[in-house]
């Protein structure tokens, strides 16, 4: 008899999502009687996604162990979900099955030959590749040169933007940008909830970080995608670059990170004075 999925992440993320939204927001009168909280009860998500109040409990206590595309659908319209939300919530809602192909993740990833070609075209700004659970597979001279941390294939960029104080101190924006990341985290896991060094990762950042812990417990999630990072570097000043985050088809659980600089500006000028600064300290 086949495992019955475990619903409570769901039910979790449903919580959250209607704490959040108030009945005002979601266009309807309050229903009578006193509120213990702000946002909307069980019974009225379940009017505005057209179910019954039972049916709505069952699925919110991981009760329904069926979950129709339509009924995802009618949720996500309630709740008012973004595109990001609406497919976290599918996952959540039919987590994948364990197979033997999932032992593969336990072995080290190699960098993709292509998207390193490409990092050598890229060599102007800093760049970046990484695996799965944000492991470094590979980078390029400037990025350390920007970060302050060397940051050698097999470290954690995670590990580092979270336990290391000196990310906080280049990192003007850095409590943006690890909100973020986080909310790409929690979205990882709806995506691979049997990947179990994935799962000590954020057990191990909740434990030692609590702005991990209140972010994750917010159970906002993000996809990697363009971003904004604004950098006090100690010999060149304000720094100001726009991440992008490039996937490929065939293997789209590596991600090479791009920092972009708007041409003609003080950052762009000033990575060239970067690079050679950067070489002529590693001589020294």
């Amino acid at each position: 008899m086949p495992a019955r999925p475990d619903r409570s992440a769901l039910g979790a993320f449903l919580r959250s999502r209607r704490d959040r939204l108030t009945p005002a927001q979601a266009g309807i009168d309050a229903f009578p009687g006193p509120r213990r909280v702000p946002g909307l009860r069980k019974e009225e998500l379940a009017v505005l996604a057209g179910l019954s109040a039972d049916h709505y409990s069952r699925i919110e206590q991981g009760r329904q162990q069926t979950l129709t595309v339509d009924v995802l659908d009618a949720l996500a319209r309630a709740l008012r979900l973004d595109d990001i939300e609406r497919a976290h919530l599918r996952d959540l809602a039919a987590p994948a099955v364990r197979r033997r192909a999932h032992a593969t993740w336990e072995s080290q990833q190699q960098a993709d030959p292509g998207l390193l070609r490409l990092m050598t075209t890229l060599d102007h700004v800093p760049t970046l590749l990484l695996g799965r659970r944000g492991e470094v597979l590979a980078r390029n001279a400037l990025l350390p040169a920007v970060l302050g941390t060397t940051l050698p294939p097999g470290d954690s960029l995670l590990r580092w933007l979270f336990l290391d104080p000196g990310a906080r101190e280049r990192i003007v924006n850095w409590a943006d940008f690890a909100a973020a990341a986080v909310g790409a985290l929690r979205y990882e896991t709806g995506r691979h909830p049997h990947d179990r060094r994935l799962a000590e990762l954020v057990a191990d950042l909740r434990a030692h970080d609590p702005d991990v812990a209140r972010w994750w417990d917010d159970h906002g999630v993000t996809d990697r995608t363009s971003v904004a990072k604004q950098i006090a570097h100690p010999a060149f000043g304000p720094l100001s670059f726009g991440i992008e985050a490039l996937t490929t088809p065939h293997d789209p659980e590596q991600r090479l990170i791009v920092y972009t600089v708007e041409p003609g500006s003080a950052s762009a000028q000033a990575l060239p004075l970067l690079a050679s600064w950067a070489q002529v300290v590693a001589t020294t």
